[in-house]
């Protein structure tokens, strides 16, 4: 659960932007993302290698997109 202390004369909007960017820092809405579909863990690091892969190979200026 998030709290956002704010001050009396402090205005919604601002109260607002603070709540939004500790929700963001929580990533609670990525762990749901997450959560709604099992994937295999031999599938997720397999995932994990390719894009190792590909991103060695654009900073070794192998890959050209």
């Amino acid at each position: 659960m998030l709290i956002i202390d704010s001050k009396d004369c402090e205005n919604i909007d601002k109260a607002l932007k603070k709540y939004k960017k500790k929700f963001e820092k929580s990533k609670t809405l990525l762990q749901l993302r997450e959560r709604q579909s099992f994937m295999k863990p031999s599938i997720r690091r397999r995932t994990q290698v390719l894009k190792a892969v590909y991103k060695q190979g654009m900073a070794s200026g192998k890959l050209d997109l």
